[in-house]
Parts: C-alpha cells; structure tokens; sequence
C-alpha cells in the first residue's frame, strides 16, 4: 500500500501508512457529529482540570498575597529567606516532572492525579502552621514535590484525548485557570485578611489553611471525576468511543504508543525540545514573577495592602481572555510561533512601561500589557511542542522535560525582585525583558526551522514519488516518532 500524505494548513496530516489506518478513516463520523463528539469531551474533561489546576496554581503562588498580611514579620525572615522559600519549591517541583508523567503512563490518570492532590494539599494546611524560617522552607519543599507532575500531566493526559490542532485550545482552557487563580486569589486574601487574630492566628496563616482545605476537599471527588482514556471513558458511547481512537490514530499516523524507555531516550536526545525548553523558562519566568510580586509592586506604587489585593485582579482577567482567545485562532489557523512572536512583543512594552516611568497609572496600565504577553505563550508554546513530537511516551517524556525547563524559570523568578530595588525594581523588570527578548529570538529560530523542515520533506517525498512499504518499514515508521519521513511540523 502505498503511504499517502497530505498537508494541511501547517502541519496536521491525514496519513495512511498503512491498511488499518486507511480502514478505520473511512468509518469516520461527519463533521456535524464529529464537532458534537469533541464538544461532549470538553465539558467532561476540561472543567474539572481546569479546577484542579486552579487550585494547584493558587497553593503555589498565595504567598505573594500572604506576604501582604505580615508573613514576613511574624515569621522573622531576614534578607533574601523570603526568596529563599519561594525557589526552594522548584528543584523538587522539577525533578517530580519526568517520573510523574512516566507514572501516569504506568498507573490511570485517576488514580495518580488523585495521589499527588492529595498529598499537596495536605503540604498546604501544614503551611498554615509553621513557625519559622525552617518550617516555611519544608513544607514548600513538599508542595513542590507533589504539585510537580499536575501540570505536564494533565498537558499530556489531553493529546490523550485531542487531535493536535485541537490540543492548543484545551491547553488553553486548562492554563487559563492560572490566571483565574490570581483573580481568585487576590479577592480572597482580602476576605481573609479581616479573620485576622482568629484563633490565635494571623490572617497569612488562615490563607493557606483554608485555601489548602479548599483543594483537599476537591481532590477527595478527583478519583470518580477523571476520566482515564477514550478506551474506557463511561461518558462516551461504544461508537463515540471508537471515533476518539480512531482520529488520535489518523493524526499521529499510528506513531507507536508502548511504554518502552527508548522512546524515553529519543525525547532527551532531541535538540528541538531544549529549544522549547528555554523559550518555555523564559515563559515561566515572568508568569512566576508577576504572580508572586504582583500585590507587591501594586503596594509599591502607593496603594494600601488591601488595595492592592483588589488591584491584582483586573490584570489576571485580562490574561485570561487574551490566554483563550488566542490558543482559539491558533488552533484555527493550525500555527503557534507568530502568534508567541506577537505576545512577547506585548510582554517587552508592559514591562518597559514598569520599568521606564515612575507615574502610578502608567505603571499600572504596564502591569495589564505584561499579563496580557505572558500568558497566553505557556498554552501555546506547550501545544506546539506537544504538536511536534511524534509517538505518546516521547511526547509525554517531552512535555515534561519542557515544563521542566520551564520551572528553571520559577528559581530565578524568585530573586527577580528583591526587597533592596522597591519600591521600582528597574532591575527586576529590565531582566524580565531580556529574558522574553531571548524567547522572541528562540520563537523565531524554531518557526524559521519548521517552515523549512516541511519544505525539505515536501520536496523529498515529491522527488521520490509513491513507494509501497513492507510490513517491515510500516512497523520501523511506527517508532521513528517525528522523524517519520511523511511527518510534519506545526509551524
């Protein structure tokens, strides 16, 4: 038989290496029901991610809004130890990333995320009770431990369920919930704050207890409300069943999905991923930055510390619009790089605008801009790496590896500003520009490449003409991932 490729818009194929593939693409349903299908796996599957992401993004960064509400006083932190317990989660955080996502392919979803969310949760109440410097700094040390495989998990669990041109958009919902978290968290911490002296307790304190009961109760239904895979998904009937591994089938062109650690070794051993790596940390590092000072650098500007909680909301809101809207159109147009291009270019003025003027309003207007160009590129730049690497455990190896890079980005983050540069932190806000300005270079390169890469294969598959593949060269097609000659990369 021979192997058939057609491009279409950027990267998506449909291709048939092979007769079970050509076989099931002619069972297909139509668009109507194909769009019904997808719009049933949304509202079971992305809500209660997007929830759990919620929450696992708000555990992370309430400290920024508990830092406010005398954090630092009562527990007697000196020079950089504040810094100091917020890096210290990322190393951890990092290194749960790889073995999480390997987990999640030996275990179910369900049982795995419920484990991690658990645990995490329970790291977070016992925050609420610590100390001293040391306590603040252990307890940090196991939240990162167990919110470390949430977040390439869940990345990876939807190319479980998604086509690749669908992926960015879910992605995005998912990661939208980051900026609802800062929303939420800032409106939050402002209610808290008047439990202040509450049983014996200070109002910093009462934030993280009751914002980690709030995910401990929630992780308690994650068992019955995630859904494993197509295969076994309750919600989904026989045929609709069928129809989800049929199109991952067609999109992925039967890439292998065994659980060997070769495909683990292709991921490391592929240059194209350390690039998304670094324009991945140049993502984060803004995003943790922006969430863990944002009430901060509001205060700074002349406002009262309630104020500022307050004040932190209307930039989240604004991220999460543009988050959305633009994974939306990139799916649409099935390309990420030049829209990441236009973000970084927002991220670099909202930061200048901080950086260039001492005016409240304008500093302000900057923080918007800043929101707006930071968090739309983690979605989209983690659906086009996902997009372009080929087979399930490579690209679940490679996803974490790029959310790993990523979280490289949350140490710096942590020293980005520091208490001797306020109440401006010029300094602060100019290392932010050359480290987007260093992802707008990288973005560039790898949109460059793959535009490039595409043509050369094009034009290789035009020369050579038909060829009739052996069942010998089908099973080798399966395990060379994207480095299949009929693959092509999203642009």
């Amino acid at each position: 038989m021979a192997a058939k490729v057609h491009e279409k818009n950027a990267g998506v194929l449909d291709v048939s290496a092979s007769d079970s593939v050509e076989s099931i693409e002619a069972q297909g349903f139509d668009e109507a029901r194909t769009k019904k299908l997808v719009r049933k796996l949304d509202w079971h599957l992305i809500p209660f991610l997007s929830l759990i992401y919620l929450l696992c993004f708000l555990d992370r960064t309430n400290i920024g809004n508990a830092r406010l509400d005398n954090l630092e006083k009562d527990l007697k932190l000196r020079g950089l130890q504040y810094n100091d317990c917020l890096a210290i989660l990322f190393p951890f955080y990092i290194a749960a990333e790889i073995p999480s996502n390997m987990m999640m392919k030996r275990f179910r979803p369900s049982m795995w995320l419920t484990f991690i969310m658990v645990f995490w949760s329970i790291a977070m109440i016992c925050q609420g009770f610590v100390k001293n410097y040391s306590g603040l700094m252990a307890t940090r040390v196991f939240l990162g431990v167990f919110e470390g495989g949430l977040f390439p998990g869940v990345n990876y669990y939807i190319t479980q369920w998604y086509c690749r041109h669908e992926c960015g958009f879910r992605m995005a919902l998912f990661f939208s919930a980051a900026t609802l978290a800062g929303a939420f968290g800032g409106i939050l911490a402002r209610g808290i704050a008047e439990m202040n002296g509450v049983g014996g307790k200070s109002a910093w304190a009462w934030i993280f207890i009751l914002e980690g009961l709030l995910s401990i109760v929630v992780s308690f239904t994650a068992y019955w409300a995630i859904n494993d895979y197509p295969a076994t998904a309750k919600f989904l009937t026989k045929d609709e069943r069928e129809e989800v591994e049929r199109r991952l089938a067609v999109d992925h062109g039967n890439l292998s999905n065994a659980f060997a650690y070769k495909y683990v070794l292709q991921a490391i051993k592929d240059w194209k991923i350390y690039i998304h790596m670094l324009i991945c940390m140049a993502g984060f590092c803004p995003i943790y930055s922006f969430s863990l000072f944002l009430p901060t650098i509001i205060k700074n500007m002349g406002y009262t510390a309630n104020q500022a909680q307050l004040m932190s909301v209307p930039p989240y809101v604004a991220a999460c619009f543009f988050t959305i809207a633009a994974s939306w159109f990139a799916d649409r147009v099935r390309q990420r790089g030049v829209f990441m291009l236009g973000f970084q270019v927002i991220a670099i003025t909202g930061f200048a605008m901080l950086a260039g003027t001492s005016k409240p309003r304008i500093q302000y207007g900057g923080t918007v801009l800043a929101a707006i160009g930071i968090y739309p590129q983690i979605p989209l730049g983690l659906a086009w790496n996902g997009n372009n690497i080929g087979g399930s455990l490579k690209r679940g190896t490679g996803i974490a590896m790029q959310v790993m890079g990523g979280n490289c980005g949350g140490i710096i983050a942590s020293y980005v500003y520091l208490t001797r540069d306020s109440p401006r932190f010029i300094k602060g806000h100019s290392l932010l520009i050359g480290i987007i300005g260093m992802a707008f270079f990288l973005t560039l390169f790898m949109t460059t490449w793959t535009r490039m890469e595409n043509s050369r294969r094009d034009k290789v598959a035009g020369d050579r003409g038909p060829v009739s593949l052996t069942e010998e060269q089908k099973i080798k097609d399966t395990e060379l991932a994207d480095n299949a000659p009929w693959f092509r990369y999203t642009v």
